[in-house]
């Protein structure tokens, strides 16, 4: 199981990090582009930091318990 955390928390992190970058991109670039994109890669990452953080607490939890 640790193995599978060792791949999860990186893979959960960098989901956040390229939505939040695509989100700011679409934030300052505006237009048409920028208003049907920005608010919603916004909302998908604060789903994927949720489940990043569940993640991170999994881990810290197995951890703790094995």
């Amino acid at each position: 199981m640790p193995n599978l955390f060792n791949f999860l928390i990186p893979l959960s992190l960098a989901a956040v990090l390229v939505t939040l970058a695509f989100g700011i991109y679409a934030l300052f670039r505006g237009g048409d582009f920028g208003r049907s994109y920005s608010n919603k890669l916004m909302r998908l990452r604060v789903l994927l930091q949720f489940v990043a953080v569940m993640v991170l607490v999994a881990a810290f939890w197995w951890g703790h318990h094995h």
